[in-house]
């Protein structure tokens, strides 16, 4: 199977503080499971690394200086479902908790690290389209209640 994932995940440099993430052991399994193609939504959308960190605030995502940078997400969270369509991708794997690729929750938009249920804007558009995504352990994200 084929996936786009989050390039984080993949120890690639493009988090918003230009730090190296290790690559954990299930995004290993992974990998020798199923072809990974490296997507970074806020590099996509225009977004330099290292960048401010931003939080999703409703509909806005803001960065830590108070500028909005909702367009540049929205731009990225188009190009990842481009680029899922153009790959025949049989879904996507996201980073959690970011702004852009949370799946199990994100920070509440209030720079205090505090956690909330809700999704990036990548993870909601792609959700949206019909695209399976899965969190970085491979899990679909939870069902909202109705």
């Amino acid at each position: 199977m084929v996936y786009l994932i989050s390039a984080c995940l993949l120890g690639l440099p493009c988090r918003y503080d230009g730090r190296v993430r290790e690559v954990s052991p299930a995004v290993e399994r992974l990998a020798k499971e199923h072809t990974l193609i490296p997507v970074c939504p806020e590099v996509l959308g225009g977004l330099p690394t290292p960048r401010p960190p931003a939080e999703r605030q409703g509909e806005r995502i803001v960065n830590a200086e108070g500028v909005d940078v909702t367009a540049a997400y929205r731009r990225g969270a188009e190009e990842v479902l481009r680029l899922c369509r153009h790959h025949g991708a049989d879904g996507v794997i996201l980073k959690d908790m970011s702004p852009s690729c949370g799946t199990n929750g994100i920070y509440d938009g209030s720079f205090t690290r505090t956690r909330v249920p809700g999704l990036g804007v990548t993870a909601e558009l792609l959700l949206s389209a019909g695209v399976t995504v899965l969190d970085e352990g491979g899990a679909p994200p939870p069902r909202k209640e109705k």
